[in-house]
């Protein structure tokens, strides 16, 4: 089992700016059978960890002779480095299931893909399960050298689930899909003749030209009176 160490801490809110910078991240820890507390973790510790168990496997939080089984329940990421600034650790109980979102891991080579050259759809990236935490595991398999033929479907129903668990997704839906590729060609549209405006002959007076050609003839007028 993955395990991390926890170091107690009494800072709160703006006070743990100083320890992020250090390489410290902010964790609580709560749930079943367990006071909500407050630790710090070291950083590239919990990036190893997480990164090997996202949010479905059990981690070991060691707190001096003592431990305790969690699951990785909620990490909050900063807004520009995407580096984790706080993480959530429920507690469980091993002897009663717990509800999780495991992801799922597409393998093989669908025939319909490789040999019709069907386009494949992957629906659905994770789906719920019911499971004892001893069961619980990163991903799960999906076997999509079972799509043989255009229209070809695998459902959650399909899928092989780890010992102990049950389907919280419905088994009815859709996991993954093979179809048709069609080609889309866009016919273009009819000219209509009578929208077209005919370009007038000869060149567009100015603004402030017109003006210029009506005050001609006035002073033609003038001459003609001299």
């Amino acid at each position: 089992m993955l395990e991390l160490t926890l170091e107690k801490r009494d800072l709160l809110g703006k006070k743990l700016a100083a320890s992020r910078r250090g390489g410290k991240l902010p964790v609580v820890v709560y749930g079943s059978k367990h006071k909500s507390a407050s630790y710090f973790l070291e950083l590239k510790d919990f990036k190893k960890v997480w990164q090997k168990a996202g949010e479905s496997t059990l981690v070991s939080l060691k707190d001096g002779a003592k431990s305790v089984d969690v699951l990785i329940h909620d990490v909050s990421l900063h807004p520009l480095s995407g580096e984790p600034i706080h993480a959530d650790f429920y507690a469980v109980d091993t002897t009663k299931p717990v509800e999780v979102h495991v992801a799922l891991d597409f393998v093989g080579v669908s025939p319909a893909v490789k040999n019709l050259g069907a386009n494949l759809v992957k629906v659905m990236h994770e789906i719920e399960i019911r499971v004892l935490p001893k069961n619980l595991v990163h991903e799960i398999k999906v076997d999509i050298s079972k799509l043989e033929n255009f229209g070809d479907k695998i459902h959650v129903s399909d899928i092989v689930l780890p010992e102990s668990a049950e389907l919280i997704t419905p088994a009815t839906e859709a996991v993954a899909l093979v179809k048709e590729v069609v080609e889309v060609v866009e016919e273009e549209a009819p000219v209509d003749l009578t929208k077209i405006e005919v370009e007038k002959k000869g060149k567009e007076p100015k603004e402030g030209e017109e003006a210029a050609a009506d005050a001609k003839p006035e002073k033609a007028e003038k001459s003609d009176k001299k």
